[in-house]
């Protein structure tokens, strides 16, 4: 990479970061370029450069939120079709990106009803191809025989992911003790998720205590 291409890339960069943060602390509706520009150290003229519109930063940072993650999950002949043990990896590195940018998530959840229509659209289409990378797995599952073939897939995916964001966001806005981890709330998510939809629920073990 030459010399201009990676300062161009590291202010791309600290951008993203910028934008992160401000979107974290002022939601979107809140947030402006001006004050992403000033927390990346660059010009708003900078900023402008690289993105045309604040729609465009938040895009942007979608994409690279769900970037490596999607990438993590597009090779297909890497997945070993135990559907347990592929299921709990997802699940955890799903829920490793929720941890990551809890405040990024909170932040617009809490301002959901606020958001202009095309916010909401960037969102959903950047977050739609780590959906579709799961979807595609599991239809795989199903013509080897291993979930029903009457299991409604992308309503299913999105039970789960749903149970993900619920667990997150429980640890985050209350401190009391119930009595399991982090790890054995995936866990249990994932056990419960693969019984419902499994052809073979039985083979799903009821603890991973064993593990």
């Amino acid at each position: 990479m030459s010399r201009t291409n990676r300062s161009a890339a590291e202010t791309r960069d600290r951008l993203l970061k910028a934008a992160i943060e401000v979107f974290s602390t002022e939601g979107y509706v809140g947030a402006t370029t001006r004050e992403i520009a000033r927390v990346a150290d660059v010009s708003e003229v900078t900023l402008f450069r690289r993105f045309q519109s604040k729609e465009q930063v938040l895009s942007a940072v979608a994409h690279h939120i769900t970037a490596l993650r999607t990438e993590a999950l597009a090779h297909q002949d890497e997945w070993t079709y135990d559907l347990r043990r592929d299921l709990l990896h997802y699940a955890k590195l799903h829920d490793e990106m929720l941890e990551e940018y809890e405040a990024l998530f909170r932040m617009f959840i809490g301002e959901a009803h606020r958001h202009p229509t095309e916010a909401l659209e960037v969102l959903q289409q950047s977050f739609l191809p780590l959906r579709e990378k799961l979807i595609s797995y599991l239809q795989t599952c199903v013509e080897r025989g291993s979930i029903r073939p009457n299991v409604d897939l992308p309503l299913a995916v999105d039970q789960l992911t749903g149970m993900l964001l619920s667990g997150m966001i429980r640890r985050h806005v209350s401190q009391v003790n119930r009595g399991y981890s982090r790890k054995r709330y995936i866990e249990g998510c994932v056990d419960l998720w693969v019984r419902g939809v499994s052809t073979a629920a039985s083979s799903v073990s009821r603890t991973s205590s064993s593990e």
